[in-house]
């Protein structure tokens, strides 16, 4: 395994608190598995209150110092830290597979995804700017400006643990706030990897941390009183949870939740190239991501030359451990997760949908203990099945017949979630329509995947996203700051 210089002698992972490494004394953990190889790699323990308490409080004793400092010199650690991203991102990308399971070109991917947020927040002297009016009254100039708010903590999820945590750290700690980060459980060794180059990079002490931890540690910082804002990605029964207690709290809050995303296959699609680009969007990353396009509204005169792509395609994609050579899609991230996409197979059967390719019964050898299913494609999908409604997060697509577009949007439209959505279509027509008209934070026409540059925001709506500034882009500006109004007036004396 790469290099991971911070996890104590046996294995243990460690907090990150006020610029130093710190073992947590906590009785509770849990092991650090290989999904892959069913190999344990650490041991993550649940940091206690007294450590979160520290943690924080290391990080409100920082920021009374870092809100002050000047904006030039607050990004120049984000540019030595941007360097040393690039410069190891093959380590962080080997961490990545060997935690989590995907293949070495998606953690490379991530990563690079992650970087460009940080190349963004490089830019906050321009994008922390705000408007100003001359003689907006008689003598009276007045003009707005932004003001960091203190702490903030952001909770990242299990299936993109390099990338998302980098949504958040550079616009909060360039913005003039103090961070604290709180990964998941079932992967912390990237985030670990990627707070060493923080330290490397030289911010001041308390101004970054990382906190370990499980469900009580969530609880624990959403009600800390020195918590300014809250950042969540996960799923949407949690997202509705950290919402609800935050705002409770008086908190800032984005949470971004889960989703059920659709394509819209239209008789005029180019359907070798929206077959592949669908496979790749619902089997990417083994499912489990929320930009994944799991449920496919296929025009009925193309449905059947589609659906016989779509499994061709399938059979041609190459399951294994993603350190290996040609592999296009990794393994699930535990034992029990893969069983929950198990059983949403069998659902799909029990409720009457077509099995075209059963992904259940695949074995890698040299890996039979690690958790890998192949591509599963249903036919004859209906919007009233389980397996059309709920997020399965596994590499499962259902495809459903539409008789025109008409359908389609109405389709995709009646669904509790918002996040993403794509097109394929050769008219201009439909692709206007569809921008207009699709419920959806993240739309794509002839793209399998909606997902947006770092200067963009990352949308989501309906159950999808609770909040109303998103991550990434300007929202992160908005999130992290606040305006103050500054009128001033220098009366003429001679009048």
């Amino acid at each position: 395994m790469a290099v991971v210089e911070s996890l104590t002698a046996d294995g243990t992972v460690q907090n990150y608190v006020n610029g130093g490494w710190r073992p947590s004394d906590s009785e509770d953990g849990q092991d650090v598995v290989n999904p892959a190889t069913g190999e344990t790699l650490a041991y993550v323990p649940f940091s206690t209150e007294s450590e979160i308490n520290e943690a924080i409080e290391a990080a409100h004793t920082a920021f009374q110092t870092w809100r002050s400092t000047p904006v030039e010199e607050r990004i120049q650690p984000l540019f030595r830290f941007k360097m040393l991203l690039e410069e190891h991102q093959d380590d962080l990308a080997e961490i990545l597979v060997q935690e989590h399971g995907k293949t070495f070109a998606e953690a490379k991917g991530e990563l690079r995804r992650g970087i460009e947020n940080v190349e963004v927040a490089c830019g906050i002297p321009s994008m922390m700017q705000s408007g100003s009016l001359l003689n907006a009254a008689p003598n009276i100039d007045e003009s707005a400006v932004r003001r960091p708010l203190g702490v903030f903590v952001a909770i990242t999820p299990f299936n993109f643990p390099g990338m998302i945590p980098l949504w958040f750290l550079p616009y909060a700690v360039a913005t003039g706030n103090s961070f604290v980060l709180k990964p998941s459980e079932r992967d912390p060794l990237v985030a670990q990897r990627l707070f060493e180059l923080v330290d490397e990079a030289g911010f001041p002490d308390g101004v970054v941390s990382l906190v370990n931890g499980g469900a009580d540690t969530v609880n624990a910082l959403i009600q800390h009183e020195d918590v300014a804002g809250i950042s969540f990605v996960g799923s949407t029964p949690v997202a509705r949870h950290v919402y609800e207690s935050a705002a409770a709290a008086g908190k800032r809050v984005q949470a971004q939740g889960g989703a059920k995303n659709h394509v819209i296959v239209s008789d005029s699609a180019n359907l070798d190239f929206a077959a592949k680009k669908t496979l790749s969007s619902a089997c990417a990353c083994a499912g489990e991501r929320c930009l994944a396009n799991d449920v496919v509204l296929v025009h009925d005169d193309v449905y059947d030359e589609f659906a016989d792509k779509l499994v061709e395609a399938a059979d041609a994609f190459q399951v294994g451990y993603g350190l290996d050579e040609g592999v296009d899609m990794g393994a699930l991230i535990t034992p029990e997760h893969e069983q929950r996409v198990r059983e949403f197979i069998q659902t799909g059967i029990d409720e009457g949908a077509t099995l075209l390719r059963d992904g259940r019964e695949l074995t890698v050898e040299g890996y039979e203990d690690g958790n890998f299913m192949g591509p599963t494609v249903f036919g004859d999908v209906t919007p009233d099945m389980v397996i059309a409604r709920e997020e399965i997060f596994g590499p499962v697509v259902g495809l459903a017949r539409v008789a025109d577009f008409d359908e389609a949007i109405e389709t995709l439209n009646a669904s509790k979630f918002g996040n993403a959505a794509s097109l394929f279509t050769e008219r201009g027509s439909e692709a206007r329509r569809f921008r207009h008209e699709a419920e959806a934070g993240n739309l794509a026409v002839n793209a399998g995947t909606a997902a947006p540059m770092a200067f963009f925001h990352f949308g989501g709506q309906k159950d999808s996203f609770f909040g109303d500034l998103h991550a990434q882009g300007e929202d992160m500006i908005h999130f992290y700051t606040d305006k103050a109004i500054y009128i001033e007036r220098w009366p003429d004396e001679s009048m």
